[in-house]
């Protein structure tokens, strides 16, 4: 049995399709003033801003009284049919992002049962970084009694011919297109088209050919890693308490996903870089020369207040130079006086690095093909390892499906 699989997608019929969709609720975290604006963009109409829990409001509102409201507005929605339900079918879509790519997905769900989110899985469908486990709990408050699940995981295939993308690609003309509009503040465009009937049949057939291919791990969590991790809790946690039978049956055992090629042109990774502040910069870098550097290696360029220069980190100590540089600065900052932080963008670190007692790495760029050898051989990436695309190319809130 296919562990991706054809879902009952809730589609909202609503006017505003551009204020029904919002942006992944982990983005902007540190910018409450994205969020203020989408809140006055979005009013009293119908939208997912109002069933998800954005990560820069958990310091700002109650969480009980929040998580309350969403699942009231949840069943409000579902009361009031403003979804239209397209059982047993996918959703092909086609993202038009800033720069003119076009990045090209299927909505679907997977089988909880196929996926493990530990350091060390081998099951089929496998976490790309290290799970947070103190992020899970709030999370979890608000799946296990939610109604319906907004999906903001982006599933990864290894799909090297590029196979599944194209084959749905060169059936819209046979697909009914659902949606076709703009996303709020720069997400680009998107386009869906239902995938139903026997299309969604023929369908399968490839994803059982490429699944059958791919048989150690097809799939890998690309982004919404720690939202996959909630919903495996949550079916674990439903585990307990209802026979195999109820299992094998239930909708907590599924979680809808977005999937897209790794080897999709319009999907970039972009390296996370580090930075240290209220710390001995001269200290930290002359441990990090003794521990982790090497004649040859990975070049690693850090900048503090007064100088720059390079490290070379020793290849023998890990495939990847992220892996060697955060394990380093795991076990220094555990004895030494130091913040880290991750930063996007190069001139933001250079920026953060010209402070007292700081400094900055600018670490070299994941490459895209060495993801799935990596995770297969070597267990999760240390965290906040690559970022894909740029923040306002994340997934936008759409689909829905019933959980409860």
């Amino acid at each position: 049995m296919n562990v991706f699989l054809p879902a009952d997608i809730l589609i909202p019929d609503v006017e505003s399709m551009e204020k029904w969709s919002v942006i992944a609720c982990d983005q902007f975290s540190s910018q409450p003033e994205y969020w203020k604006d989408v809140k006055e963009t979005v009013g009293d109409a119908p939208s997912s801003f109002h069933l998800i829990f954005p990560e820069a409001e958990l310091e700002e509102v109650d969480e009980n009284e929040k998580i309350k409201t969403i699942h009231w507005n949840m069943q409000s929605y579902l009361e009031q049919g403003i979804f239209q339900k397209y059982e047993k079918s996918y959703v092909y879509v086609e993202r038009t992002l800033k720069n003119g790519s076009i990045r090209r997905g299927l909505i679907g769900m997977i089988d909880l049962e196929a996926y493990d989110y530990s350091e060390n899985s081998s099951s089929r469908i496998r976490a790309t970084e290290k799970t947070v486990t103190c992020r899970i709990p709030p999370r979890v408050r608000i799946r296990e009694d939610a109604p319906v699940e907004l999906p903001h995981v982006l599933l990864l295939c290894d799909d090297r011919s590029d196979g599944l993308m194209k084959w749905l690609s060169g059936k819209k003309e046979e697909m009914r297109k659902i949606y076709n509009f703009n996303l709020m503040k720069e997400g680009g465009h998107i386009s869906g088209w239902l995938v139903s009937g026997k299309l969604a049949k023929d369908f399968e057939k490839q994803i059982t050919s490429y699944e059958n291919i791919s048989a150690e791990m097809p799939y890998a969590v690309g982004d919404g890693n720690h939202s996959l991790a909630t919903a495996k809790v949550c079916y674990e946690n439903y585990k307990k308490t209802h026979s195999d039978t109820e299992n094998a049956n239930a909708s907590a055992r599924y979680a809808m996903v977005e999937l897209e090629n790794i080897h999709d042109k319009a999907l970039e990774f972009s390296p996370i870089y580090r930075i240290v502040t209220e710390t001995d910069e001269e200290a930290l870098l002359d441990e990090l020369q003794k521990t982790c550097c090497a004649p040859e290696g990975y070049p690693v360029q850090w900048y503090t207040k007064e100088r720059q220069g390079v490290l070379y980190l020793n290849p023998n100590k890990s495939r990847l130079a992220v892996a060697i540089l955060q394990n380093f600065l795991d076990e220094y900052l555990k004895n030494h006086r130091g913040q880290m932080d991750y930063i996007h963008g190069e001139e933001a670190l250079k920026n953060l690095a010209e402070k007292e007692n700081a400094v900055g790495f600018l670490l070299p760029a994941m490459e895209k093909r060495e993801l799935f050898p990596y995770v297969t051989e070597s267990g999760t990436l240390p965290r906040k390892t690559f970022s894909m695309g740029h923040a306002t190319e994340k997934r936008y809130y759409l689909e829905a499906r019933q959980i409860r």
